[in-house]
Protein backbone atom coordinates (compact mmCIF):
# COMPACT_ATOMS: atom_id res chain seq x y z
CA UNK A 1 0.00 0.00 0.00
CA UNK A 2 1.16 3.34 -0.76
CA UNK A 3 2.09 5.48 1.69
CA UNK A 4 -0.15 8.98 2.62
CA UNK A 5 0.56 12.16 1.60
CA UNK A 6 1.64 12.98 4.93
CA UNK A 7 4.03 10.73 5.18
CA UNK A 8 6.26 12.25 2.14
CA UNK A 9 5.61 15.75 3.67
CA UNK A 10 7.25 14.44 7.58
CA UNK A 11 10.56 13.61 5.93
CA UNK A 12 10.51 16.64 2.85
CA UNK A 13 13.29 17.77 4.81
CA UNK A 14 15.48 15.23 4.63
CA UNK A 15 14.51 14.20 0.99
CA UNK A 16 15.42 17.62 -0.40
CA UNK A 17 19.21 17.71 0.40
CA UNK A 18 19.25 13.72 -0.42
CA UNK A 19 17.80 14.90 -3.81
CA UNK A 20 20.39 17.09 -4.53
CA UNK A 21 23.07 15.12 -3.69
CA UNK A 22 21.61 12.27 -5.59
CA UNK A 23 21.39 14.44 -8.51
CA UNK A 24 25.12 15.80 -8.15
CA UNK A 25 26.06 11.99 -8.03
CA UNK A 26 23.87 10.81 -10.71
CA UNK A 27 24.80 13.54 -13.59
CA UNK A 28 28.25 12.33 -14.20
CA UNK A 29 27.78 8.78 -14.13
CA UNK A 30 24.60 9.43 -16.41
CA UNK A 31 26.89 11.29 -19.06
CA UNK A 32 29.93 8.89 -17.87
CA UNK A 33 27.77 5.58 -19.10
CA UNK A 34 26.56 7.59 -22.18
CA UNK A 35 30.32 7.84 -23.08
CA UNK A 36 31.32 4.21 -22.16
CA UNK A 37 28.01 2.99 -24.18
CA UNK A 38 28.65 4.69 -27.55
CA UNK A 39 25.46 6.61 -27.07
CA UNK A 40 25.00 10.11 -27.01
CA UNK A 41 25.32 12.61 -23.91
CA UNK A 42 21.70 13.03 -24.49
CA UNK A 43 20.56 9.69 -24.29
CA UNK A 44 22.44 9.00 -20.41
CA UNK A 45 20.75 12.08 -19.32
CA UNK A 46 16.80 10.72 -21.02
CA UNK A 47 17.65 7.31 -19.10
CA UNK A 48 18.31 9.12 -15.78
CA UNK A 49 15.05 11.63 -16.29
CA UNK A 50 13.06 8.67 -17.02
CA UNK A 51 14.87 6.83 -13.88
CA UNK A 52 13.60 9.90 -11.22
CA UNK A 53 10.84 11.15 -13.22
CA UNK A 54 8.63 8.09 -13.73
CA UNK A 55 10.24 4.94 -11.87
CA UNK A 56 10.56 6.63 -8.98
CA UNK A 57 6.61 6.89 -8.64
CA UNK A 58 6.16 3.36 -10.17
CA UNK A 59 8.69 1.46 -7.88
CA UNK A 60 7.17 0.28 -4.59
CA UNK A 61 10.98 0.99 -3.30
CA UNK A 62 10.93 3.94 -1.18
CA UNK A 63 14.75 4.54 -1.69
CA UNK A 64 15.88 2.76 -4.97
CA UNK A 65 17.19 4.76 -7.85
CA UNK A 66 16.94 3.60 -11.39
CA UNK A 67 19.09 4.97 -14.36
CA UNK A 68 21.49 4.31 -16.61
CA UNK A 69 23.59 1.06 -15.25
CA UNK A 70 27.45 0.38 -16.07
CA UNK A 71 27.04 -3.12 -15.90
CA UNK A 72 24.91 -2.90 -19.38
CA UNK A 73 27.33 -0.65 -21.00
CA UNK A 74 29.13 -3.81 -22.64
CA UNK A 75 25.78 -4.98 -24.36
CA UNK A 76 24.98 -1.35 -25.42
CA UNK A 77 28.23 -0.88 -26.91
CA UNK A 78 28.12 -3.93 -28.96
CA UNK A 79 24.56 -3.32 -29.63
CA UNK A 80 25.14 -0.26 -30.97
CA UNK A 81 27.94 -1.00 -32.73
CA UNK A 82 26.27 -3.97 -34.42
CA UNK A 83 22.99 -2.59 -35.52
CA UNK A 84 23.21 1.21 -34.80
CA UNK A 85 21.34 3.69 -32.55
CA UNK A 86 17.65 3.69 -33.41
CA UNK A 87 17.25 -0.39 -33.91
CA UNK A 88 18.92 -0.67 -30.80
CA UNK A 89 16.18 1.78 -29.16
CA UNK A 90 13.40 -0.57 -30.49
CA UNK A 91 15.40 -3.71 -28.40
CA UNK A 92 15.37 -1.11 -24.98
CA UNK A 93 11.41 -0.97 -25.63
CA UNK A 94 11.02 -4.46 -26.20
CA UNK A 95 13.13 -5.72 -23.09
CA UNK A 96 10.91 -3.00 -21.57
CA UNK A 97 7.39 -5.00 -22.21
CA UNK A 98 9.82 -8.17 -21.27
CA UNK A 99 9.85 -6.91 -17.85
CA UNK A 100 6.60 -6.15 -17.22
CA UNK A 101 5.11 -10.05 -18.52
CA UNK A 102 7.95 -10.92 -16.32
CA UNK A 103 6.78 -8.88 -13.68
CA UNK A 104 2.72 -9.82 -14.08
CA UNK A 105 4.09 -13.69 -14.01
CA UNK A 106 5.19 -13.05 -10.89
CA UNK A 107 9.32 -13.80 -11.60
CA UNK A 108 10.60 -11.45 -9.24
CA UNK A 109 12.41 -14.10 -7.52
CA UNK A 110 14.26 -15.35 -10.91
CA UNK A 111 17.58 -13.48 -9.34
CA UNK A 112 17.80 -16.59 -6.77
CA UNK A 113 18.20 -19.04 -9.67
CA UNK A 114 21.43 -17.42 -10.58
CA UNK A 115 24.55 -18.54 -9.18
CA UNK A 116 26.16 -15.90 -6.93
CA UNK A 117 29.49 -16.42 -7.94
CA UNK A 118 28.70 -16.51 -11.96
CA UNK A 119 26.86 -12.80 -10.70
CA UNK A 120 29.75 -11.42 -9.37
CA UNK A 121 31.33 -12.60 -12.46
CA UNK A 122 29.75 -10.63 -14.34
CA UNK A 123 30.01 -7.78 -12.84
CA UNK A 124 33.85 -7.96 -12.42
CA UNK A 125 34.40 -8.76 -16.35
CA UNK A 126 32.00 -5.40 -16.50
CA UNK A 127 33.99 -3.82 -14.37
CA UNK A 128 37.53 -4.80 -16.09
CA UNK A 129 36.23 -3.89 -19.78
CA UNK A 130 35.08 -0.19 -18.31
CA UNK A 131 38.66 0.18 -16.76
CA UNK A 132 40.26 -1.12 -20.94
CA UNK A 133 37.67 1.00 -22.82
CA UNK A 134 38.45 4.63 -20.60
CA UNK A 135 42.39 4.44 -21.17
CA UNK A 136 41.81 6.47 -24.14
CA UNK A 137 39.38 9.37 -22.84
CA UNK A 138 41.54 9.42 -19.46
CA UNK A 139 44.69 10.37 -21.86
CA UNK A 140 43.30 12.27 -24.51
CA UNK A 141 43.49 9.56 -27.11
CA UNK A 142 44.94 12.16 -29.83
CA UNK A 143 45.40 10.13 -33.45
CA UNK A 144 42.20 11.46 -34.26
CA UNK A 145 38.65 11.42 -33.26
CA UNK A 146 37.98 8.66 -35.63
CA UNK A 147 40.30 6.65 -34.48
CA UNK A 148 39.19 7.13 -31.07
CA UNK A 149 35.55 6.73 -31.66
CA UNK A 150 36.77 3.13 -33.01
CA UNK A 151 38.79 2.18 -30.26
CA UNK A 152 35.68 3.31 -27.88
CA UNK A 153 33.74 0.55 -30.05
CA UNK A 154 36.07 -2.20 -29.88
CA UNK A 155 36.35 -5.93 -28.01
CA UNK A 156 38.26 -6.24 -25.00
CA UNK A 157 40.79 -8.26 -26.79
CA UNK A 158 41.41 -5.57 -29.35
CA UNK A 159 40.86 -3.04 -26.83
CA UNK A 160 43.94 -4.52 -24.69
CA UNK A 161 45.59 -4.66 -27.55
CA UNK A 162 45.42 -0.90 -28.49
CA UNK A 163 46.41 0.51 -24.82
CA UNK A 164 49.99 0.67 -26.24
CA UNK A 165 49.17 3.13 -29.26
CA UNK A 166 46.43 5.20 -26.66
CA UNK A 167 49.70 5.73 -24.95
CA UNK A 168 51.86 6.91 -27.34
CA UNK A 169 48.96 9.87 -28.38
CA UNK A 170 48.36 11.01 -25.10
CA UNK A 171 47.30 14.58 -24.26
CA UNK A 172 49.09 16.33 -20.88
CA UNK A 173 45.91 17.85 -20.27
CA UNK A 174 43.98 15.20 -20.24
CA UNK A 175 45.79 12.68 -18.78
CA UNK A 176 46.06 15.50 -15.35
CA UNK A 177 42.49 16.25 -15.42
CA UNK A 178 42.08 12.42 -15.03
CA UNK A 179 44.61 11.78 -12.67
CA UNK A 180 43.95 14.50 -10.64
CA UNK A 181 40.08 13.43 -10.78
CA UNK A 182 41.14 9.97 -9.58
CA UNK A 183 43.30 11.42 -6.95
CA UNK A 184 39.85 13.36 -5.85
CA UNK A 185 37.53 10.32 -5.73
CA UNK A 186 40.51 8.24 -4.17
CA UNK A 187 40.47 10.89 -1.28
CA UNK A 188 36.64 11.25 -1.06
CA UNK A 189 36.74 7.63 0.15
CA UNK A 190 39.20 7.49 2.85
CA UNK A 191 38.01 8.73 6.95
CA UNK A 192 39.63 11.84 6.13
CA UNK A 193 36.85 13.05 4.14
CA UNK A 194 34.16 10.80 5.70
CA UNK A 195 34.56 11.84 9.54
CA UNK A 196 33.75 15.97 8.13
CA UNK A 197 30.12 16.11 8.06
CA UNK A 198 29.99 19.10 5.72
CA UNK A 199 32.27 17.26 3.26
CA UNK A 200 30.33 14.16 3.19
CA UNK A 201 27.72 16.56 1.95
CA UNK A 202 29.46 16.85 -1.67
CA UNK A 203 30.04 13.63 -3.79
CA UNK A 204 33.37 12.92 -4.65
CA UNK A 205 32.32 12.83 -8.45
CA UNK A 206 31.04 16.71 -8.61
CA UNK A 207 34.44 17.64 -6.80
CA UNK A 208 36.24 15.90 -9.65
CA UNK A 209 33.74 17.43 -12.36
CA UNK A 210 34.21 20.74 -11.13
CA UNK A 211 37.86 20.89 -11.01
CA UNK A 212 37.84 19.28 -14.62
CA UNK A 213 35.99 22.22 -15.85
CA UNK A 214 37.68 24.56 -13.74
CA UNK A 215 40.83 23.20 -15.09
CA UNK A 216 39.82 23.52 -18.74
CA UNK A 217 38.57 27.28 -18.16
CA UNK A 218 42.33 27.83 -16.47
CA UNK A 219 44.15 26.13 -19.63
CA UNK A 220 41.74 28.44 -22.20
CA UNK A 221 42.66 31.39 -20.75
CA UNK A 222 46.86 31.04 -20.05
CA UNK A 223 47.77 28.13 -21.22
CA UNK A 224 46.60 26.60 -24.49
CA UNK A 225 49.26 24.30 -24.70
CA UNK A 226 47.62 21.87 -21.76
CA UNK A 227 44.14 22.80 -23.04
CA UNK A 228 41.50 20.14 -24.08
CA UNK A 229 40.50 20.27 -27.37
CA UNK A 230 36.69 20.48 -28.12
CA UNK A 231 35.80 16.55 -28.99
CA UNK A 232 37.23 15.54 -25.73
CA UNK A 233 34.51 17.63 -23.59
CA UNK A 234 30.87 17.20 -23.33
CA UNK A 235 29.20 17.77 -26.37
CA UNK A 236 25.16 18.88 -25.25
CA UNK A 237 23.16 21.04 -27.59
CA UNK A 238 21.77 24.26 -26.48
CA UNK A 239 18.98 24.17 -26.60
CA UNK A 240 16.60 27.68 -26.70
CA UNK A 241 13.07 26.58 -27.26
CA UNK A 242 10.56 23.82 -25.98
CA UNK A 243 11.17 22.45 -29.77
CA UNK A 244 14.65 22.09 -29.95
CA UNK A 245 14.47 20.51 -26.24
CA UNK A 246 11.86 18.24 -27.80
CA UNK A 247 13.74 17.80 -30.89
CA UNK A 248 16.51 15.97 -29.34
CA UNK A 249 14.71 12.76 -28.65
CA UNK A 250 14.69 9.78 -30.88
CA UNK A 251 12.44 7.20 -31.69
CA UNK A 252 13.31 4.05 -32.53
CA UNK A 253 13.45 2.52 -35.82
CA UNK A 254 10.16 0.23 -35.42
CA UNK A 255 10.90 -1.49 -39.00
CA UNK A 256 13.89 -3.30 -37.53
CA UNK A 257 11.07 -5.23 -35.67
CA UNK A 258 11.80 -8.56 -38.19
CA UNK A 259 15.54 -8.37 -37.12
CA UNK A 260 16.72 -11.00 -34.84
CA UNK A 261 19.75 -9.29 -33.36
CA UNK A 262 17.03 -6.98 -31.99
CA UNK A 263 15.15 -9.54 -30.44
CA UNK A 264 18.29 -11.08 -29.27
CA UNK A 265 19.72 -8.00 -27.35
CA UNK A 266 16.38 -7.31 -25.93
CA UNK A 267 16.03 -10.48 -24.04
CA UNK A 268 19.50 -10.18 -23.05
CA UNK A 269 18.62 -6.12 -21.86
CA UNK A 270 15.27 -8.24 -20.21
CA UNK A 271 17.26 -10.34 -18.44
CA UNK A 272 20.27 -8.65 -17.33
CA UNK A 273 18.70 -5.36 -16.14
CA UNK A 274 16.29 -7.47 -14.44
CA UNK A 275 18.78 -9.37 -12.47
CA UNK A 276 21.08 -5.80 -11.72
CA UNK A 277 17.92 -4.43 -10.18
CA UNK A 278 16.96 -7.33 -8.31
CA UNK A 279 20.32 -7.86 -6.56
CA UNK A 280 20.28 -3.86 -6.28
CA UNK A 281 16.97 -3.71 -4.66
CA UNK A 282 17.95 -6.58 -1.97
CA UNK A 283 21.03 -4.38 -0.83
CA UNK A 284 18.40 -1.34 -1.26
CA UNK A 285 16.09 -3.14 1.54
CA UNK A 286 19.05 -4.38 4.00
CA UNK A 287 20.27 -0.95 4.01
CA UNK A 288 16.75 1.08 4.47
CA UNK A 289 17.34 2.58 8.35
CA UNK A 290 12.86 1.82 8.36
CA UNK A 291 13.82 -1.96 7.26
CA UNK A 292 10.98 -1.77 4.74
CA UNK A 293 11.01 -4.28 2.18
CA UNK A 294 10.11 -3.54 -1.93
CA UNK A 295 7.39 -6.10 -3.83
CA UNK A 296 9.85 -7.51 -6.53
CA UNK A 297 7.56 -8.13 -8.67
CA UNK A 298 6.31 -4.72 -8.91
CA UNK A 299 9.88 -3.71 -8.99
CA UNK A 300 9.82 -5.38 -12.60
CA UNK A 301 7.03 -3.83 -13.75
CA UNK A 302 8.22 -0.51 -12.70
CA UNK A 303 11.28 -1.13 -14.50
CA UNK A 304 9.67 -2.46 -17.46
CA UNK A 305 7.69 0.76 -17.97
CA UNK A 306 10.36 2.75 -17.63
CA UNK A 307 12.85 0.80 -20.07
CA UNK A 308 9.53 1.43 -22.72
CA UNK A 309 9.69 4.72 -21.99
CA UNK A 310 13.12 5.10 -21.99
CA UNK A 311 13.41 3.68 -25.52
CA UNK A 312 10.94 5.01 -27.35
CA UNK A 313 12.54 8.52 -26.27
CA UNK A 314 15.60 7.57 -27.10
CA UNK A 315 16.95 6.80 -23.88
CA UNK A 316 19.49 4.06 -22.18
CA UNK A 317 18.51 1.25 -20.60
CA UNK A 318 17.47 1.48 -16.91
CA UNK A 319 18.54 -0.44 -13.93
CA UNK A 320 17.97 0.15 -10.38
CA UNK A 321 21.19 1.22 -9.43
CA UNK A 322 23.11 0.59 -5.99
CA UNK A 323 25.26 3.39 -6.17
CA UNK A 324 23.15 6.40 -6.75
CA UNK A 325 20.55 4.13 -3.99
CA UNK A 326 23.23 4.28 -1.36
CA UNK A 327 24.09 7.80 -2.04
CA UNK A 328 20.26 8.67 -1.43
CA UNK A 329 20.42 6.73 1.92
CA UNK A 330 23.85 8.22 2.89
CA UNK A 331 22.28 11.65 2.73
CA UNK A 332 19.49 11.21 4.86
CA UNK A 333 16.78 10.38 1.62
CA UNK A 334 13.63 8.78 3.53
CA UNK A 335 11.13 8.29 0.52
CA UNK A 336 10.51 8.88 -3.34
CA UNK A 337 10.82 12.53 -3.41
CA UNK A 338 14.27 12.33 -3.01
CA UNK A 339 14.84 9.84 -6.40
CA UNK A 340 12.06 12.10 -7.74
CA UNK A 341 13.76 15.34 -6.98
CA UNK A 342 17.25 14.17 -8.26
CA UNK A 343 14.49 13.54 -11.90
CA UNK A 344 13.41 16.73 -11.72
CA UNK A 345 17.05 18.30 -11.42
CA UNK A 346 19.00 16.49 -14.07
CA UNK A 347 15.97 17.87 -16.66
CA UNK A 348 16.35 21.45 -15.33
CA UNK A 349 19.74 20.90 -15.55
CA UNK A 350 19.13 19.80 -19.59
CA UNK A 351 16.84 22.67 -19.99
CA UNK A 352 18.85 25.13 -18.78
CA UNK A 353 22.42 24.72 -17.43
CA UNK A 354 23.58 22.64 -20.77
CA UNK A 355 26.40 25.49 -21.83
CA UNK A 356 28.44 24.57 -18.34
CA UNK A 357 27.68 20.82 -18.87
CA UNK A 358 29.72 21.24 -21.85
CA UNK A 359 32.94 22.51 -20.35
CA UNK A 360 33.43 19.20 -18.74
CA UNK A 361 36.06 17.25 -20.00
CA UNK A 362 35.60 13.60 -20.84
CA UNK A 363 38.65 12.73 -18.74
CA UNK A 364 36.89 13.71 -15.83
CA UNK A 365 34.09 11.27 -16.59
CA UNK A 366 36.65 8.36 -17.51
CA UNK A 367 37.89 9.00 -14.29
CA UNK A 368 34.75 8.22 -12.60
CA UNK A 369 34.36 4.99 -14.40
CA UNK A 370 37.56 3.85 -13.72
CA UNK A 371 36.78 4.12 -10.00
CA UNK A 372 33.62 2.62 -11.03
CA UNK A 373 35.23 -0.56 -12.87
CA UNK A 374 37.68 -0.52 -9.89
CA UNK A 375 34.43 -1.00 -7.39
CA UNK A 376 33.40 -3.94 -9.71
CA UNK A 377 36.64 -5.64 -10.30
CA UNK A 378 38.59 -4.63 -6.79
CA UNK A 379 41.39 -7.07 -5.92
CA UNK A 380 39.99 -8.43 -2.76
CA UNK A 381 36.85 -9.76 -4.51
CA UNK A 382 38.75 -12.38 -6.15
CA UNK A 383 40.71 -12.98 -2.65
CA UNK A 384 37.14 -13.32 -1.36
CA UNK A 385 36.24 -16.15 -4.18
CA UNK A 386 39.07 -17.73 -4.02
CA UNK A 387 39.12 -17.92 0.23
CA UNK A 388 35.56 -19.97 -0.53
CA UNK A 389 36.96 -22.55 -2.41
CA UNK A 390 36.84 -23.85 -5.68
CA UNK A 391 33.27 -24.26 -6.09
CA UNK A 392 33.00 -20.56 -5.70
CA UNK A 393 36.19 -19.90 -7.12
CA UNK A 394 35.79 -21.45 -10.61
CA UNK A 395 32.75 -20.05 -11.64
CA UNK A 396 33.34 -16.77 -11.42
CA UNK A 397 36.96 -17.16 -12.85
CA UNK A 398 35.27 -19.16 -15.70
CA UNK A 399 32.65 -16.20 -16.20
CA UNK A 400 35.13 -13.60 -16.13
CA UNK A 401 37.63 -14.99 -18.42
CA UNK A 402 34.40 -15.65 -20.97
CA UNK A 403 33.13 -12.63 -20.99
CA UNK A 404 36.59 -11.44 -21.76
CA UNK A 405 37.10 -13.15 -24.60
CA UNK A 406 33.99 -13.31 -26.34
CA UNK A 407 30.62 -11.37 -25.02
CA UNK A 408 27.97 -10.54 -22.22
CA UNK A 409 25.50 -13.02 -23.15
CA UNK A 410 27.95 -16.56 -24.14
CA UNK A 411 29.99 -15.20 -21.44
CA UNK A 412 27.18 -15.89 -18.66
CA UNK A 413 25.96 -19.04 -20.51
CA UNK A 414 29.70 -20.69 -19.87
CA UNK A 415 29.61 -19.62 -16.43
CA UNK A 416 26.22 -20.30 -15.67
CA UNK A 417 27.00 -24.27 -16.76
CA UNK A 418 30.00 -23.99 -14.87
CA UNK A 419 27.89 -22.95 -11.82
CA UNK A 420 25.53 -25.38 -12.43
CA UNK A 421 27.82 -28.48 -12.60
CA UNK A 422 29.55 -27.45 -9.18
CA UNK A 423 26.17 -27.42 -7.78
CA UNK A 424 25.30 -30.42 -9.27
CA UNK A 425 28.66 -32.09 -8.04
CA UNK A 426 28.23 -30.81 -4.64
CA UNK A 427 24.63 -32.03 -4.30
CA UNK A 428 25.81 -35.42 -5.70
CA UNK A 429 28.42 -35.39 -2.42
CA UNK A 430 25.33 -34.45 -0.23
CA UNK A 431 23.16 -37.32 -1.35
CA UNK A 432 25.12 -40.17 -0.69
CA UNK A 433 27.98 -40.66 1.71
CA UNK A 434 30.23 -43.74 2.67
CA UNK A 435 31.47 -43.97 6.21
CA UNK A 436 33.86 -47.56 6.90
CA UNK A 437 34.90 -48.96 10.29
CA UNK A 438 37.31 -51.52 9.73
CA UNK A 439 34.64 -53.99 8.02
CA UNK A 440 31.89 -52.24 8.70
CA UNK A 441 30.54 -49.54 6.53
CA UNK A 442 27.59 -47.41 6.60
CA UNK A 443 26.32 -46.04 2.95
CA UNK A 444 23.66 -43.22 3.91
CA UNK A 445 21.05 -41.45 1.57
CA UNK A 446 20.38 -37.83 1.78
CA UNK A 447 17.53 -35.77 0.82
CA UNK A 448 16.93 -36.89 -3.11
CA UNK A 449 18.54 -39.76 -5.03
CA UNK A 450 17.84 -39.53 -8.17
CA UNK A 451 19.22 -41.40 -11.31
CA UNK A 452 21.86 -38.63 -11.26
CA UNK A 453 24.02 -40.19 -8.26
CA UNK A 454 23.82 -43.47 -9.68
CA UNK A 455 27.38 -43.40 -11.02
CA UNK A 456 28.58 -41.89 -7.64
CA UNK A 457 26.76 -44.77 -5.47
CA UNK A 458 27.79 -47.46 -7.61
CA UNK A 459 31.72 -46.27 -7.05
CA UNK A 460 30.58 -46.07 -3.10
CA UNK A 461 29.45 -49.64 -3.64
CA UNK A 462 32.92 -50.72 -5.34
CA UNK A 463 34.51 -49.88 -2.08
CA UNK A 464 33.04 -52.25 0.17
CA UNK A 465 35.87 -55.01 0.57
CA UNK A 466 34.56 -58.98 0.51
CA UNK A 467 33.14 -60.14 3.84
CA UNK A 468 32.12 -57.21 4.87
CA UNK A 469 29.15 -55.73 7.04
CA UNK A 470 27.39 -52.82 4.93
CA UNK A 471 24.20 -50.96 6.08
CA UNK A 472 22.32 -49.02 3.51
CA UNK A 473 20.42 -46.35 5.30
CA UNK A 474 17.75 -44.63 3.26
CA UNK A 475 15.21 -43.21 6.91
CA UNK A 476 16.88 -39.64 5.78
CA UNK A 477 15.69 -39.63 2.34
CA UNK A 478 12.50 -37.93 0.74
CA UNK A 479 12.52 -39.83 -2.70
CA UNK A 480 14.98 -42.47 -4.11
CA UNK A 481 14.61 -42.97 -7.76
CA UNK A 482 14.33 -46.45 -9.31
CA UNK A 483 17.54 -46.46 -11.03
CA UNK A 484 19.23 -46.40 -7.75
CA UNK A 485 16.98 -48.94 -6.23
CA UNK A 486 17.84 -51.06 -9.50
CA UNK A 487 21.51 -50.35 -8.66
CA UNK A 488 21.28 -51.58 -4.65
CA UNK A 489 18.91 -54.54 -6.39
CA UNK A 490 22.23 -55.60 -8.99
CA UNK A 491 24.62 -55.38 -5.99
CA UNK A 492 22.25 -57.23 -3.39
CA UNK A 493 22.18 -60.03 -6.35
CA UNK A 494 26.44 -60.15 -6.57
CA UNK A 495 27.20 -59.29 -3.04
CA UNK A 496 27.03 -63.33 -1.95
CA UNK A 497 30.13 -63.73 -4.18
CA UNK A 498 31.92 -61.60 -1.79
CA UNK A 499 31.17 -62.91 1.10
CA UNK A 500 29.17 -59.39 1.95
CA UNK A 501 26.49 -58.89 4.26
CA UNK A 502 23.68 -55.70 3.48
CA UNK A 503 21.54 -54.52 5.94
CA UNK A 504 18.52 -52.19 4.45
CA UNK A 505 16.84 -49.50 6.55
CA UNK A 506 13.85 -48.12 5.14
CA UNK A 507 14.83 -48.35 1.28
CA UNK A 508 11.59 -47.58 -0.38
CA UNK A 509 9.95 -49.07 2.59
CA UNK A 510 12.09 -52.24 3.08
CA UNK A 511 14.20 -52.79 6.08
CA UNK A 512 16.06 -56.56 6.59
CA UNK A 513 19.39 -58.61 6.80
CA UNK A 514 20.66 -60.17 3.70
CA UNK A 515 23.42 -62.68 4.95
CA UNK A 516 25.56 -64.35 2.01
CA UNK A 517 23.86 -68.18 2.18
CA UNK A 518 20.07 -66.33 2.56
CA UNK A 519 19.97 -62.96 0.18
CA UNK A 520 17.68 -63.46 -2.33
CA UNK A 521 16.23 -60.04 -4.52
CA UNK A 522 14.40 -57.75 -2.72
CA UNK A 523 12.47 -55.32 -5.30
Amino acid sequence: MEPKFSFYLHYLRQDIPAGLVVFLVAMPLCLGIALASGAPMFSGLIAGMVGGLVVAWASGSQLSVSGPAAGLTVIVLHAIEQMGLKPFLLSVALAGLMQLALGFLKAGVIGAYFPAAVIKGMLAAIGLILILKQIPHAVGYDSGYEADEGYAQSDATSTLADIPSALEAISPGATLVSAVSLLILILWETPLVKKRAWLKLVPGPLVAVLWGAGFNLASRARYPDWAISPEHLVNLPLLTSAGEFFGQFTLPDFSAWNNPAVWTVAGTLAIVASLETLLSLEAVDKLDPLKRVAPTNRELKAQGLGNLLSGLLGGLPITAVIVRSSANINAGGHTKISCFLHGVLLLVSVLFFASALNLIPLACLAAILLQTGYKLAKPSLFKELYGKGWNQFLPFAVTVVAILVTDLLKGMAVGMLFGLFFVMRANFHAALTLTQDGRNFLLRMHKDVSFLNKALLRSMLERVTPGAYLIVDGSRARFVDQDILETIDDFLRSAPEDGVTVELKNINGISGTFRPELQESWT
